[in-house]
């Protein structure tokens, strides 16, 4: 008899915790919603500046337009990533920009716009999700979500690898790691801190580490994080942020 009533418990723990489990999408949407939610794609200018560049960047309904300004000898260079491809304005006058620096300037603006709306682009066309297990990172309980990219829209760096680390209740991309190859390839290990809301979206700045060991995996960083293992190479702030939310359109 006890035998069997603990088999019934069993199975009934076994059920319950797999239907209360979250999906890699369901995990994505909610992050997505406790960081700003619709607000990123209706219509919203964001601006920041970030190591002495400025940036602003508006979406609505899919249109989108991502500005990079640098101010230096040459005068205020200008550069727009839009869904029509790629603009560049030296003092206001449009410039031709040379095939061969078309990708590599769009990229640098991509991203830092990527990074900085995280984890708003966690929802593009071209991502693949995963959920691949969970873990403790000091007191507190995440959701462990591996990125991929389809060649087809996922940019010349889709062969890049991100986890991400959100909070089980909270859902806040707390860390992320990701792998690339560009370079001689490398791998960085983020943790989110100085988390603010403004007009309703949440930007956070990052302590950026990396480790020379490229044999490592992403599922492993956060135990080798927690012992130390990592090297602080920079951090990464965000400064001079301002949302403009357009309620009228």
């Amino acid at each position: 008899m006890k035998l069997s009533v603990l088999a019934c418990f069993c199975v009934y723990f076994f059920c319950l915790t797999t239907f209360a489990q979250f999906s890699a999408q369901e995990i994505v949407n909610k992050t997505i919603e406790a960081a700003g939610g619709e607000r990123y794609n209706n219509n919203t200018s964001i601006y920041f500046s970030f190591r002495g560049k400025k940036y602003q960047s508006k979406r609505k309904k899919g249109h989108y337009q991502l500005e990079r300004l640098i101010e230096n000898t040459q005068g205020t260079i200008h550069d727009i990533v839009s869904n029509t491809g790629l603009k560049r304005m030296v003092d206001n006058c449009p410039v031709a920009v040379a095939d061969s620096l078309v990708t590599k300037i769009s990229d640098g603006v991509n991203s830092v716009h990527y990074f900085a709306n995280l984890p708003f682009g966690l929802n593009a066309p071209a991502v693949q999700k995963e959920l691949v297990g969970e873990s403790n990172l000091g007191e507190n309980r995440y959701y462990k979500v591996k990125v991929t990219f389809k060649k087809e829209g996922g940019g010349t760096d889709f062969e890049d690898e991100f986890l991400y680390w959100i909070h089980k209740e909270n859902f806040t991309v707390d860390f992320l790691a990701y792998k690339y190859a560009v370079h001689g390839g490398g791998i960085r290990f983020r943790e989110a801190y100085n988390p603010r809301v403004i007009n309703g979206i949440r930007f956070v700045d990052y302590k950026n580490y990396k480790t020379d060991d490229l044999s490592t995996s992403l599922d492993e960083l956060d135990k080798v994080y927690e012992q130390q293992g990592l090297k602080l190479l920079s951090k990464i702030e965000l400064k001079e942020i301002f949302v403009q939310v357009d309620v009228c359109c």
